[in-house]
C-alpha cells in the first residue's frame, strides 16, 4: 500500500513579504546599526562596509516607505539629517538580534560569503589596491 504524499506547504505570504523586505541587500546591516542609535547619513556609511552611497540612500527610502525609518531633518547651519527606527522598526530588535546570535555561533568570523568577497574586492580595485 503507497502512502499518500504529504500536503505540500503553503508559504505565508506576509512571511514571505517580510523576509524580502528586510532580507535585501544591506537592508539588516542599516537596521542592526539603527537599532544600536540614530544615525547621521556618513556615520551608517561608515559603519557598513563597502555600501555605496547610492546604496544606502536606495535602502533608506525604501525602509522610509515601509514605515521602518523615520528621517528627521534639523534645521541648523549646515542642515543635519538623522535617521532612526520607528515603532514598527525596533520591533524587528528580537529578530535581528536572533540572526547575530546565530551568526555568532555558526558563521566563521575569517570566512566571508563569495558575496561579501567580489563586493570588497571591487572596492579595492576602485581605490587602486590589487
Amino acid at each position: 500500500m503507497k502512502k499518500p504524499f504529504a500536503k505540500t506547504p503553503a508559504l505565508c505570504a506576509r512571511f514571505h513579504q517580510a523576509s524580502e523586505l528586510i532580507g535585501r541587500r544591506w537592508t539588516g546591516a542599516i537596521i542592526f546599526v539603527l537599532l544600536r542609535s540614530r544615525c547621521r547619513f556618513a556615520t551608517l556609511r561608515d559603519a557598513i562596509p563597502d555600501i555605496t552611497d547610492r546604496m544606502l540612500t536606495e535602502r533608506l527610502q525604501e525602509l522610509e516607505q515601509e514605515g521602518i525609518v523615520e528621517r528627521t531633518v534639523i534645521p541648523e547651519s549646515p542642515v543635519r539629517v538623522e535617521y532612526a527606527l520607528t515603532k514598527k522598526g525596533r520591533a524587528l530588535a528580537s529578530a535581528i538580534d536572533a540572526i547575530a546570535d546565530w551568526a555568532h555561533k555558526w558563521i566563521e568570523p575569517d570566512a566571508p560569503s563569495a558575496g561579501l568577497r567580489r563586493a570588497s574586492g571591487r572596492a579595492a580595485r576602485r581605490a587602486g589596491m590589487p
